[in-house]
């Protein structure tokens, strides 16, 4: 959601490229499951099939800076300290229409935490946490600043810049807090004709608000044009090439950097790739997948838990999935108290929110099994209910960040929409109902969300072989709910240079998350540039 996030599938990470359900910290998708599906899969594409794909592939930008660009390339950043200990920041400036560079521009705040050991120092590592959405900054100051390794740490500035229409870089904004609660609850599964318009309605108005609050911002926050701003950036740093990580989303932002600009890719890490060659709607369905191959793994290790609330011993997973699917099915009637003080119940939207956002990390499988108990045992939703606001960045003061807002604006661009009527949705509900029993409906209808986009896709479905590009390191996660490891090993051939490392495990991305194995792979790639043999896998 680090893909594109759920909100619909498009990260997270999303996920997108995500829909609305998804996000860890990374994703990419595209709605929840308004919003929450949204995140997932974000490459909404309603007809491009992965054939017609296959012929397309992006294409690199000259060799030489045009005139247009040459004062943006040439700024000097202005560092200043900020936020937590030894961190910096400054603002930079980058064209807002490339097309038409004079025509105005956008702000983008770039942090850093300037490299504080020995050895021979090795430039700058760019660091994007996905979503889109995701803000880059946060995630450094949070965690990249000190989490990664110190010898990293040591021998690079580590650098994030949060993308146009993102937090700190003139964020897209598009409904207040009130508006977003009442988002995040809509019913994403109907059960009728008054339900369905009440769906379609919530999607316009969620646009509507982007349009009126947002609307020369929304027609360029595209993947291209956040990847030709990586340039700019890398130019302003001072470093010939670009040493990067990016996670979920940050994959496919990262990959098009390598697409447009291969004689300036360094060492660079996409962790839990995504697929930009394939269609919307099939990004929907590998995540909807995706997310069902997670639920079994948990419904497994569930029964085998003594506090697991949707089953015993020798409970099948399918049982597991039925008994989650009633308790929605009951939410949905009848939503539960949660305490919150704005008066939120927990209805069906945000219980799936709250258990889709548990798919991310196995470490939170304990919480949701407790929240789950809290819910079915003892009827207070609360504690499901603070997993989906988390995923949805929501603030104990009811406001949200605009990871949401900017998730559907550049999905809903670099793509064109998945589903572009209810009809459509119905019509493919048995589909997906059949690749996840618990999420497919939900994700199903999450896929709608692009089609009432004020602006019109800029993007579409395309190969990525950054030819001429040193080694990319490509990594996947064989359970990997948001971005599905199929998505890793399409991207790892598409690139020229692109060498697969396979994370066999749970959970949304590899690096950092416990393996000894891909981190010391990885880790040897960016010390010294020596990407993992063929083939190579860890567990």
């Amino acid at each position: 959601m680090h893909t594109r996030r759920i909100s619909g599938p498009s990260r997270r990470p999303c996920p997108p490229r995500s829909s609305r359900l998804l996000r860890p910290l990374h994703l990419r998708t595209g709605g929840t499951l308004l919003a929450a599906a949204a995140l997932l899969v974000s490459a909404c594409s309603s007809g491009t099939s992965t054939t017609a794909a296959a012929d397309a592939a992006l294409a690199a930008l000259p060799g030489a800076t045009p005139s247009a660009l040459a004062p943006y390339y040439e700024q000097k950043l202005t560092w200043h300290s900020c936020g937590a200990t030894g961190f910096q920041c400054a603002t930079m400036k980058v064209p807002r229409d490339y097309a038409k560079p004079a025509s105005g521009d956008v702000g983008l705040a770039v942090a850093r935490k300037k490299a504080t050991g020995r050895g021979k120092p090795l430039g700058s590592l760019l660091v994007n946490p996905g979503g889109p959405g995701g803000s880059a900054i946060k995630y450094l100051e949070q965690f990249a600043g000190a989490g990664y390794p110190a010898e990293i740490r040591a021998r690079y500035n580590m650098v994030a810049v949060d993308p146009r229409g993102v937090a700190q870089s003139e964020p897209v904004e598009c409904l207040s807090g009130p508006q977003m609660d009442a988002y995040a609850q809509t019913d994403i599964t109907p059960d009728n004709q008054k339900e369905t318009n009440q769906l379609v309605a919530a999607d316009k108005r969620f646009a509507e608000g982007c349009a009126k609050q947002s609307p020369e911002l929304l027609r360029h926050v595209s993947t291209v044009e956040a990847a030709r701003d990586m340039d700019i950036v890398r130019a302003a740093l001072g470093d010939k090439k670009l040493n990067y990580v990016g996670a979920s989303y940050g994959t496919f932002l990262g990959a098009t950097y390598a697409g447009l600009f291969p004689d300036r890719v360094g060492r660079m890490v996409l962790d839990g790739a995504m697929d930009p060659s394939v269609s919307a709607r099939k990004l929907n369905e590998d995540q909807t997948v995706g997310f069902e191959t997670a639920f079994q793994s948990f419904a497994k290790n569930c029964v085998r838990q003594s506090d697991c609330p949707l089953g015993g011993p020798g409970t099948s997973p399918a049982k597991v999935g039925r008994n989650l699917k009633a308790f929605f099915r009951k939410l949905d009637a009848s939503p539960l108290p949660t305490g919150d003080a704005s008066g939120r119940k927990l209805g069906e939207a945000l219980a799936t929110t709250g258990v889709i956002a548990a798919m991310y990390d196995q470490a939170t499988w304990p919480q949701l099994r407790e929240a789950l108990t809290e819910a079915m045992d003892n009827h207070n939703g609360a504690g499901l209910l603070l997993l989906s606001d988390t995923y949805y960045e929501r603030g104990a003061d009811g406001k949200y960040s605009n990871l949401m807002f900017a998730n559907a604006a550049v999905n809903c661009l670099d793509l064109p929409p998945a589903f572009t009527s209810p009809q459509q949705v119905q019509k493919a509900l048995p589909t997906f109902e059949k690749e996840s029993p618990v999420f497919g409906e939900g994700l199903a209808w999450a896929s709608l969300n692009c089609a009432y986009w004020p602006v019109k896709a800029t993007g579409r479905p395309h190969r990525i072989t950054a030819k001429g590009a040193p080694p990319i390191v490509v990594v996947g996660t064989t359970r990997d709910p948001a971005t599905p490891y199929a998505w890793a090993r399409s991207l790892a051939s598409q690139l020229s240079s692109g060498r697969l490392l396979t994370y066999d495990s749970d959970g949304h991305t590899a690096y950092n998350r416990g393996s000894k194995c891909i981190d010391a792979a990885i880790d040897a790639y960016l010390l010294r540039g020596t990407p993992p043999a063929k083939g190579k896998r860890c567990s």
